[in-house]
């Protein structure tokens, strides 16, 4: 018999897996990653092994409405592809952790009580994180289960990082700045010693870009500042999301433009951002390709935003040592590396065009004052990692 672990990030309509095995008498492998697309349209299950070759690519040609129905789906893949095996542990992506959890903690149902108190601080991604940690409850409840924060690498901020200029007696309602994506900027952090050791213990900006994109500073390893606060809403221009706007204009679109509660959520989480500036899309790709006046202001934003933020964690940090990329935007866009460094120059980063455009690890040049990297984020070993730790069923080598 096999033994397996599981680490699950569920969202509204998506849902993406890895699978790590442990052969008799071996160490902890991944076994494959994979995700079901179309949670409420046309569901699909994509999956590939740690070779990169495909395992399913399948049309699922059953109605999956939710995450529950899509917990069920892949346990039934699961079984199928995986006879003969048993499941050890799941570890979940849970994008917020408040200031109860300042690291994973296996999940009981006071755990998921205390989390669901914190649903609108992230009503885009904490239903969903949630509802696939009670869909496996009700279905394998001997199972263990360890949430893992996005919240909980930022808990360590200085006061003055997370404090809102707010009245005081409104603080001990939670309302603070709190930071995102910690097990992206957690996972990089840690991968630094062995891709640049000579910047590892130094003042470092993380850009982690994507459809969701933010900036972290990092002394020595550990998070210091962020350009997210209060919600995921905070900081740069992303795909679908403002990134920081003047209050006012939210009071705005409910006093003057009389829009309700639900019509300023969904404007913020899902119409704004690129899409929103562009009236085209969320996808950088496709503003990338576009000559379109509109897409081409979209894009010039999101470089403003990050060069603006970039800015001020630099002085935050009081000087920065180098720059970091990473995420689907930093990891594969040449272009707006190019750019983002460009507008960084007054800092020091000289950019090595060639190291940039195929993509090496370090792509600024051996002379710049500050150097810029790209290391690619793995949450997901992130994940796993902590479940091993906390549960002491996977050996450590997995994290190597």
């Amino acid at each position: 018999m096999n033994d397996y672990a599981l680490v699950i990030n569920a969202g509204s309509s998506s849902l993406k897996f890895c699978v790590f095995r442990r052969p008799v008498g071996e160490k902890w492998l991944l076994e494959c990653r994979g995700q079901i697309e179309g949670i409420g349209t046309s569901p699909r299950l994509s999956a590939k092994g740690s070779d990169g070759s495909l395992l399913a690519k399948d049309e699922l040609g059953q109605e999956i409405r939710d995450c529950r129905a899509a917990i069920d789906a892949l346990g039934s893949w699961l079984r199928s592809k995986y006879t003969n095996a048993r499941l050890l542990a799941v570890g979940h992506r849970v994008v917020h952790g408040g200031t109860i959890y300042a690291g994973p903690t296996v999940v009981t149902p006071k755990v998921i009580a205390d989390l669901h108190t914190l649903i609108p601080l992230a009503p885009l991604h904490q239903p969903y994180n949630l509802a696939a940690i009670e869909a496996i409850f009700e279905r394998t409840p001997d199972v263990p289960q360890v949430a893992c924060f996005d919240t909980s690498f930022h808990l360590r901020h200085p006061q003055i990082a997370s404090v809102l200029p707010m009245p005081r007696e409104l603080w001990k309602s939670g309302l603070q700045r709190y930071g995102f994506h910690g097990l992206s900027y957690e996972y990089v952090a840690s991968a630094l010693p062995g891709v640049a050791p000579e910047i590892a213990h130094g003042r470092v900006i993380v850009a982690h870009l994507g459809s969701g994109a933010s900036l972290c500073a990092l002394k020595d390893r550990q998070s210091v500042d962020s350009t997210m606060g209060f919600t995921a809403l905070d900081g740069l221009c992303m795909g679908t999301r403002p990134g920081s706007i003047d209050a006012g204009a939210v009071l705005y679109l409910f006093q003057a433009l009389g829009m309700t509660t639900k019509d300023v959520e969904t404007l913020l989480y899902k119409r704004s951002g690129l899409l929103g500036i562009s009236g085209i899309s969320n996808d950088m790709r496709d503003l990338l390709g576009n000559k379109a006046p509109e897409a081409q202001l979209a894009v010039d934003y999101f470089v403003y935003r990050a060069a603006k933020e970039i800015g001020a964690l630099a002085a935050v940090l009081g000087g920065v040592d180098a720059l970091v990329f990473t995420a689907g935007i930093g990891e594969n866009s040449p272009e707006i590396r190019r750019r983002i460094c460009e507008a960084s120059s007054w800092l020091g980063v000289q950019l090595d065009t060639e190291a940039n455009t195929t993509g090496a690890t370090r792509i600024s040049s051996a002379q710049s004052p500050v150097s810029a990297w790209i290391v690619p984020t793995n949450e997901e070993l992130m994940i796993a990692r902590h479940t091993a730790t906390l549960l002491g069923l996977l050996e450590p080598a997995l994290a190597s």
